[in-house]
């Protein structure tokens, strides 16, 4: 193939792939918790995993609310290098009964915060802070506001509840919960891989990536088709009268 064709094609497929990444890539670059499902009743880890998306600040704060009017009764944090956490608790309304009696407080607030410029997340990178919580309340589901700092001053608010819909531009991390089985709590974690429970954006960004990839390779099939035909009149058969000639044209 010529180097003009191939620039082209060069040229077209990086274009799409740009298109659509550029639409895929704020959609997965939110604050999350993971895994965005569990089962009420349980216990569960929670792993809360907080991207930086500036090129010239570093995260350096991260708060979670955490809802009390369905309160989680206790929740224990996991160390994390180089940050400190906080944990705010809140007198509730009315108490609650748990396995091991009933609970007049709980966890209202998580604040962790970098130690250092050299603890704090940089960009293109993210951090995860893990929380085990339960038993989980009986509700549709936990929306945990957070606030993300940055060491400018910025704070993104991740707020937006999912009434706003599927295009809110700071979605706020969301655990929807299912009722469980009758024989008593459940016990649920993350897989190895970090992976389990993540939202449906990385789905979304796998798909358009194989949609980029599908559309290069069609540009590239047609620009080669295109110049084997100028290459080569024999294989540029457009009609029955232009089929009937090149049968009846004899070899020389």
């Amino acid at each position: 193939m010529k180097a003009t064709a191939l620039r082209r094609v060069c040229v077209l497929a990086c274009g799409v792939t740009a298109i659509l990444l550029a639409v895929a890539g704020p959609a997965s670059a939110h604050v999350t918790v993971n895994p965005n499902q569990a089962v009420q009743g349980g216990f569960t880890k929670l792993t809360f995993r907080v991207p930086n998306e500036k090129d010239t600040a570093s995260t350096v704060k991260l708060e979670v609310v955490v809802p009390t009017d369905k309160p989680i009764a206790f929740m224990s944090v996991k160390p994390v290098a180089g940050w400190t956490v906080a944990m705010d608790r809140t007198k509730l309304a009315a108490p609650v009964k748990t396995g091991e009696g009933e609970i007049s407080e709980a966890v209202s607030k998580l604040t962790w915060t970098a130690t250092g410029a050299e603890s704090a997340i940089k960009p293109g990178q993210f951090q995860e802070f893990e929380v085990s919580a339960g038993p989980l309340p009986e509700t549709d589901m936990i929306v945990f506001k957070a606030l993300q700092t940055y060491s400018d001053g910025d704070i993104v608010r991740w707020i937006d509840e999912p009434s706003a819909g599927a295009d809110a531009e700071h979605p706020a991390p969301v655990l929807r919960l299912s009722k469980g089985a009758a024989t008593g709590p459940t016990v649920q974690t993350n897989d190895a891989s970090g992976t389990a429970g993540t939202s449906g954006s990385n789905g979304a960004a796998l798909a358009i990536g194989i949609i980029a990839l599908v559309a290069a390779l069609g540009a590239l099939a047609f620009s080669f088709l295109t110049w084997r035909d100028r290459q080569d009149p024999h294989h540029a058969i457009t009609g029955p009268a232009d089929r009937d000639k090149a049968l009846n044209t004899p070899v020389s």
